[in-house]
């Protein structure tokens, strides 16, 4: 969640570095406030960005809290950005000036291991996050490709196939999106009663399924062993036998939340029914540009609340309460204040 600063200073020539400006949280409360760091500057494999637009993700949420223990303060969050290329270093090809540009995630890694040979960089063991150590539309580069790769991977990608989708946030909406594209059947399975219209008459889902109500036991029953595949997307804790129940033989519930406490799994459901549970993270290069192309194809976009910067800590309080649909996105380019040391 930051913005380059042109500014330059003796100092900054005899250092190569540039001033840059942005929100950060100073420790584990997470509140974020105005920020003054540097920058490496433009390489010759690198390109700089003008940031327009960043997306919040819950992932953002849990490092700024240090909900893992990992976080190193101060932390600058945002991994769902969209820009317009200001620089392209000497060896850049695919880029010009003014084109628009996302980052997701990650922006490095080895390019040599067998991962990267495989446009599996996500899975490389170097791979440089974009902190730590994320458009309008470009949410999808992040929670688009965390959805896309596993139904790609997994082989839950057909149109004879039943889904099922567990939270309805800011990928699980997309999870609906996408497999509807794909012809499927779905189902959402949610905690939230109140999200049953949303999911059937407006993201266009087949069946909408209530996991903590007395009254939905017997619909529970129903589902038992009907669906091919679920995308688990929810990342506060909770039991998976009632999802791995919900499976067919050979079903595939694939974790793509990340809850703080690990879950209970029992493995007698799956060995009786050759059940598997498996998890993905993000997508390579290649395969993230077949999503962005797919759902341009398709014209998926997320649906996003835009916030000024200046709001981003009561958005985040919203976020942890799941109150937003489906997700914060900021107004970087109008409302970051231009820096006052520039």
């Amino acid at each position: 969640m930051s913005k380059a600063s042109s500014s330059a200073t003796a100092e900054e020539k005899e250092e190569p570095i540039i001033k840059v400006y942005g929100w950060a949280a100073r420790d584990s409360s997470g509140i974020l406030s105005p920020f003054h760091f540097s920058r490496r500057i433009n390489g010759d494999n690198d390109i700089t960005i003008k940031i327009i637009y960043c997306g919040i993700c819950h992932t953002d949420l849990a490092l700024l809290k240090d909900e893992s223990g990992i976080t190193n303060y101060p932390i600058v969050p945002g991994h769902e950005i969209v820009g317009e290329v200001t620089k392209v270093g000497s060896s850049v090809k695919k880029f010009k000036i003014g084109d628009k540009a996302g980052v997701g995630c990650m922006v490095g890694s080895c390019g040599s291991c067998n991962n990267c040979k495989q446009d599996l960089e996500n899975y490389c063991p170097k791979m440089i996050w974009t902190y730590i150590g994320y458009n309008h539309q470009d949410g999808l580069k992040t929670f688009g490709i965390t959805i896309y790769s596993p139904m790609m991977h997994f082989g839950l990608n057909n149109p004879d196939q039943h889904l099922g989708v567990v939270g309805l946030g800011g990928l699980g909406h997309v999870a609906v999106k996408f497999a509807k594209a794909l012809g499927m059947k779905v189902t959402v399975i949610s905690s939230s009663p109140n999200k049953h219209k949303e999911a059937l008459e407006r993201l266009g889902a087949d069946h909408f399924l209530v996991t903590s109500h007395e009254d939905q036991k017997q619909l529970l029953q129903a589902a038992m062993g009907t669906m091919d595949g679920i995308l688990d997307t929810v990342s506060a804790p909770h039991p998976l036998l009632p999802l791995v129940n919900l499976l067919k033989t050979d079903g595939k519930l694939i974790l793509l939340g990340a809850p703080s406490q690990p879950p209970e799994l029992p493995h007698i459901p799956l060995m009786i029914g050759r059940k598997i549970v498996g998890g993905s993270a993000i997508g390579g290069m290649k395969e993230t540009q077949e999503m962005m192309n797919f759902a341009a194809k398709h014209q998926i976009t997320a649906d996003v609340e835009v916030i000024p910067m200046d709001y981003v800590n009561t958005a985040m309080e919203r976020l942890a309460k799941g109150d937003v649909k489906y997700r914060f996105v900021i107004d970087v380019a109008n409302t970051l204040n231009p820096d006052p040391l520039s």
